[in-house]
């Protein structure tokens, strides 16, 4: 899409007790993964006897099965039999809600509290599923002390829409539903009432920001759909191939794509910020669009893979991966539309780029999260592969900072100088030459584009000279490819179209009856009298339609046009009160224009930019889960 220090390091030496609590939550999530699975393997039921008394009391027998596990897993006895103990209690209230549900209705939700609460983040919240999203809200709002306007519930990967019941949302029983807050304080209660003033302030900043984004990118997608927006004047998005070309989509689908692409970038944009909350709620709406458009399209190009990374990171930085039951889906997805677009061994992607360098960016992401989630799955050993594999691409895309230097010292962006570098395999001089003639590719392109819109622009104009509408002229050019004489044929073949009015009060020509100035004037050019005042009343007072279409119909109307102005599907003629709100309608554009700046804003100019980063940040993640791997099987046994 397009428009107009040092590095932390971590380093694991030996695994002692307080790099054990330091693993903390990850290792935690491996164990109860790796002790599920052998309860599975050994089809064990934590919830019957002996491991469960009839009192739903902890068995003896817990303490023997501790042990064998520990022994297995080489770890220290106590954590075991204290995971395993974790998961006996789970499975008695998964039981009991299971039970109350069939008797009482009553549904249980796993509610999943942000990073920031000390308090157990992992919730059990009862309640009907009759009940409406903003009820909902509401109940975990005064459950769990949120401000309930400032909070958002995303629940099977989409957000909960208030004014629906839970049923109609498909919310079942036993669902997760994860929190995102729209504040970012990093304590549990203010009692400055200053500071909590503050927090509510930038709660309602970011609310009203979301809005603006869905409104903004409305607009510009409907711009986009239009096609006939002046790209001097207008601001408005295009879809561009890997070339950076634009590139034709079908009406049908070009709505939805462009606003799949335009949430994903408002997203990628939060991203950059680290605000994680505020892009969940952007990637998942790209996602829910990216759906709405044919499978052959999404495996055509990588934006729909790029998503699939760009949401399963997300919740991984939000600490709420468990929430999202189908990363291993989306992960393999987006290994699988990398493969369709670049091609087996990327041989595709070379023949169009001529390397495949910057790709590798989003590989080493993609070998990152495959290794995570196995890891917190308890499969250590393809975990190890996958990390050991993003491992060998950080290897690989590492960049010199001299080198980065350099190019900047000639005049480069540092992204270019990254994105060529990468390209180039680290060669400063062929870096240089890819980024100047990259430059130079872009810059004929965008004259030509430039062109292109230029030619349609001026054939519209030369339509709506005849008297057809905008509306009317756009759709015969897309029926003609852009060739004017075309159109007017097919404008001159179907008068119909004339119908196709813009909304704009300045264009209803409408009147009470022709005047016999203009009759005489089509009667002189030979014209029946009758006919042409019928053809006048039609075509409301506009000689040159009427003469034109008389001619092409051998001086008669198609008998499928109405004859009378009231059968035209054209707007209604502005009333006094109309022009009352004049005032509004200003501020109204004011505030469309202030949300368009804000998406373009967030829009990189860059069609790489996806493709750039620094990789600090995948590089610690790489070497904490690497320690945790390689370190698990020398942890320190504690009997």
């Amino acid at each position: 899409m397009k428009t107009n220090g040092g590095r932390r390091r971590i380093r694991a030496l030996c695994w002692s007790q307080r790099a054990w609590r330091g693993a903390g939550m990850a290792q935690k999530k491996y164990l109860q993964a790796k002790l599920t699975q052998f309860l599975r393997e050994d089809r064990i039921q934590l919830w019957k006897p002996p491991y469960t008394d009839e009192n739903k009391k902890v068995g003896l027998a817990l303490k023997d099965l501790a042990k064998k596990y520990s022994d297995k897993l080489e770890c220290c006895e106590n954590e075991v039999e204290k995971i395993i103990e974790e998961i006996r209690c789970k499975a008695i209230e998964r039981g009991t809600g299971n039970e109350n549900y069939r008797t009482t209705g009553i549904a249980t939700i796993e509610v999943f509290l942000p990073p920031r609460l000390k308090k157990d983040r992992k919730n059990l919240l009862e309640t009907r599923l009759l009940i409406t999203g903003r009820e909902l809200r509401s109940k975990i709002a005064e459950t769990f002390g949120f401000q309930e306007n400032y909070i958002k519930i995303v629940i099977n990967k989409k957000q909960l829409q208030l004014g629906k019941t839970l049923e109609e949302q498909g919310v079942a029983h036993n669902v997760k539903a994860m929190v995102l807050e729209l504040k970012q304080s990093e304590e549990d209660v203010r009692k400055n009432f200053q500071l909590e003033e503050e927090e509510q302030n930038e709660a309602e900043l970011k609310e009203k920001q979301i809005q603006r984004t869905k409104r903004g990118l409305e607009i510009l997608a409907q711009r986009a759909a239009e096609t006939v927006v002046d790209p001097e004047m207008t601001p408005y998005l295009d879809i561009a191939n890997q070339t950076g070309r634009s590139i034709r989509i079908p009406a049908s689908e070009r709505k939805a794509l462009m606003l799949a692409m335009g949430y994903h970038e408002k997203g990628r944009a939060f991203l950059k910020r680290k605000e994680y909350g505020i892009a969940l709620p952007c990637l998942l709406d790209a996602d829910k669009y990216f759906c709405e458009c044919c499978r052959e399209l999404l495996d055509t190009v990588d934006n729909y893979a790029v998503l699939q990374l760009d949401i399963v990171w997300c919740y991984f930085r939000l600490e709420q991966l468990e929430c999202l039951d189908d990363a291993e889906k989306k992960l393999n997805l987006a290994q699988k539309c990398f493969k369709n677009c670049y091609g087996e061994n990327h041989q595709r992607l070379v023949h169009i780029k001529g390397n495949c360098g910057k790709e590798k960016v989003l590989f080493l992401r993609l070998y990152l999260l495959q290794g995570i989630r196995n890891y917190h799955s308890g499969n250590d050993v393809e975990a190890c592969e996958y990390l050991n594999k993003a491992r060998q691409l950080l290897k690989e895309l590492y960049i010199d900072p001299s080198k980065v230097d350099n190019l900047l010292q000639l005049g480069f962006t540092a992204q270019e100088a990254r994105l060529g570098l990468r390209a180039c395999d680290g060669n400063v001089d062929h870096a240089a030459t890819h980024i100047t003639n990259r430059r130079e590719e872009l810059a004929q392109i965008r004259k030509e584009e430039k062109e292109k819109k230029r030619r349609r622009l001026e054939s519209i104009r030369c339509l709506k000279g005849m008297g057809y509408s905008t509306h009317a002229a756009q759709q015969a050019l897309h029926a003609a490819s852009g060739n004017l004489d075309e159109a007017l044929k097919i404008l001159l073949s179907n008068p119909q179209m004339w119908w196709l009015n813009d909304s704009n009060p300045e264009t209803d020509n409408r009147q009470e009856s022709p005047s016999q100035e203009n009759i005489d004037q089509l009667v002189y050019m030979g014209f029946d009298a009758l006919v042409a005042e019928a053809a006048l009343r039609v075509f409301r007072g506009n000689v040159q339609l009427a003469a034109q279409t008389l001619a092409h119909n051998g001086g008669s109307l198609p008998p499928d046009l109405p004859l009378s102005p009231e059968d035209s599907l054209s707007p209604p003629a502005t009333s006094p009160s109309d022009s009352a709100g004049t005032s509004s309608a200003s501020t109204d554009e004011d505030m469309e224009t202030e949300a368009v700046n804000e998406i373009l804003e967030d829009i990189p100019e860059h069609e790489e930019d996806y493709l750039d980063s620094t990789l600090e940040d995948e590089e610690m993640i790489i070497a904490e889960y690497l320690s945790y791997v390689e370190n698990m099987k020398s942890a320190t046994k504690k009997n």
